[in-house]
């Protein structure tokens, strides 16, 4: 069974999904997943969360996680939540971190497809000049993001 619960927050609204054991998306718009619209108590700790991250008060997250997806995007996924708080990588890093340094492309599109945003931070990935490219949460939600955890750092 999967629940569902949108709060609204700093960067818009933000749905968060689970199963009974873990989180399985964290998505600024609905998810196409169908879900029973519910505020369980681990969509009510994941949401706790995020909201002290907002307030400058967590810089990582303890939540159970439930990631599907291919082997790859998995890899990557792991990779993006190595990568610290308030520092940003380019996608060639995070294909080096995965072993794999021609994958950057692939890196983008794994990062694309992040299905727990915030948490499994893919805001913290840049382009190679350094410049904000490509986020599913919208570029200024991006560099929101970055801009907090710079002053919070």
């Amino acid at each position: 069974m999967k629940y569902s619960y949108t709060y609204t927050t700093p960067v818009g609204d933000l749905e968060i999904q689970a199963n009974e054991n873990a989180i399985t998306h964290i998505t600024y718009r609905p998810n196409e997943t169908p879900a029973i619209q519910k505020e369980t108590p681990l969509i009510k700790k994941a949401y706790k969360q995020i909201e002290e991250y907002f307030q400058g008060k967590r810089t990582s997250f303890d939540l159970p996680l439930s990631l599907e997806g291919t082997p790859f995007q998995k890899k990557v996924w792991e990779a993006l939540q190595t990568i610290p708080y308030g520092e940003t990588w380019s996608y060639k890093q995070v294909a080096e971190a995965i072993g794999n340094n021609k994958a950057c492309r692939a890196v983008g599109m794994a990062n694309n497809r992040n299905p727990i945003s915030i948490v499994i931070p893919c805001h913290r990935v840049i382009g190679a000049n350094g410049k904000l490219v490509g986020y599913g949460g919208g570029l200024p939600n991006k560099e929101y993001l970055l801009q907090l955890e710079r002053q919070k750092r």
